[in-house]
């Protein structure tokens, strides 16, 4: 996967992807339609699809709530990555999307606009304008038929009717 990246800082936590007020709704366009918008207000009308998210540490603090990592997957965010991740982040992005890879001195590397590639497989995230290439754990095949499948459950769903 190749796209721009849209940086933001350290704790970035669920409220920032998608606010409280918003909960009301598990419609993915509607989330999508406020994504990180109380981190950039003028996000959601900026992203596009394949677009990567850049964090710092922790991003993805604060609640359990689903609905963060299904607000960027629904964004059409290709990825997340960022210096580290909140556990319960972790766990749900794994569960519904998208893909979320740490590698610190990919994020030191990157700004916003720079154009990034992801290799899952390869565990590469090369920053196109300098051509430097860092490395990060390969995503496990059973991770990759996860997130090829649309997230755990729909996975599950697979499995279960082959």
């Amino acid at each position: 996967m190749q796209g721009k990246c849209w940086t933001f800082g350290d704790h970035v936590d669920t409220d920032q992807i998608i606010p409280a007020r918003y909960l009301n709704t598990t419609d993915p366009k509607e989330l999508a339609a406020h994504c990180m918008e109380d981190a950039d207000p003028d996000f959601p009308k900026k992203v596009s699809a394949g677009d990567i998210i850049v964090g710092g540490e922790n991003f993805g603090c604060g609640s359990s709530r689903e609905h963060a990592p299904l607000c960027i997957k629904s964004a059409r965010v290709a990825c997340v990555i960022a210096k580290s991740f909140a556990r319960i982040f972790f766990r749900n992005a794994v569960n519904i999307g998208p893909p979320i890879l740490e590698c610190p001195e990919a994020v030191a590397a990157i700004n916003e606009g720079d154009m990034v590639e992801v290799d899952l497989s390869a565990g590469t995230i090369t920053h196109i304008p300098s051509g430097k290439i860092f490395n990060t754990p390969p995503f496990p095949k059973e991770l990759q038929d996860i997130i090829a499948a649309g997230g755990l459950m729909q996975y599950a769903r697979k499995v279960a009717a082959s």
